[in-house]
């Protein structure tokens, strides 16, 4: 005797379109500040993001910070030559060469430190684009880098007619980690000084995020091979 299968109750309603775009909309907003958070503080610890950096008294209020940071195993000594030698028509930016020269930066990331590019002294040009740079406010030499400037839409700096609508210091800091390596920490501070300068912040701060985890990832492959 063969035994009858009950019916299933019938699946409910789908949801219309509208209430799963909305649906969909809110997890997406839900997601955006902590996916915000997560590459503003790429790679850093608690106490690497509350760390006074070199640097940090130039913009004492910052609007926006970003402090991402990679591990190295490589000894301070032998990180800060690449670090040395970033920049335009010296040793690039160890990033998206590609990208950067989508817009006509001509830049060639370095595979081996080069002597010509070590000397970097307070007041020298450090290079985005042949025609954009920023400038030189900080050297300790083997401890920490930092330059100073803004770049607008049209790549004006902020010395320029056309200013961006806000000032920023970029800082690349070694400093010792635990096992004998490098804790390479890059802050950028953004103090805008006109209304709506977070409209360009915010994009500029999407854009820093995609080319810094590159460029920290390349920084620390290289000093990795030659410190073996």
């Amino acid at each position: 005797m063969t035994t009858r299968t009950p019916l299933l109750p019938p699946p409910p309603p789908r949801p219309p379109a509208r209430v799963l775009a909305i649906a969909a909309a809110m997890a997406v907003g839900a997601a955006l500040p902590v996916i915000r958070t997560w590459m503003l503080q790429f790679g850093a610890t608690e106490a690497e993001l509350d760390a006074h950096l070199p640097g940090d008294d130039l913009i004492a209020s910052p609007d926006l910070v970003a402090t991402r940071v990679v591990g190295i195993a490589a000894a301070p000594d032998q990180v800060w030559p690449w670090v040395a030698q970033l920049g335009q028509g010296r040793g690039g930016f160890y990033s998206y060469d590609c990208l950067e020269n989508l817009v006509g930066c001509d830049v060639r990331s370095a595979d081996r430190v080069e002597a010509r590019w070590q000397d970097v002294r307070v007041g020298d040009p450090f290079r985005l684009h042949p025609e954009v740079a920023l400038e030189v406010v900080a050297v300790e030499p083997g401890r920490a880098l930092v330059v100073r400037g803004a770049v607008g839409v049209t790549g004006s700096t902020a010395s320029s007619a056309g200013a961006p609508p806000y000032d920023f210091t970029w800082a690349f800091v070694l400093r010792r980690g635990r096992d004998g390596g490098t804790r390479l920490v890059v802050r950028e501070r953004y103090g805008y000084t006109r209304r709506g300068a977070a409209l360009l912040v915010e994009p500029v701060s999407v854009v820093s995020f995609v080319m810094t985890q590159k460029m920290l990832r390349g920084l620390r492959d290289r000093a990795e091979r030659l410190a073996v």
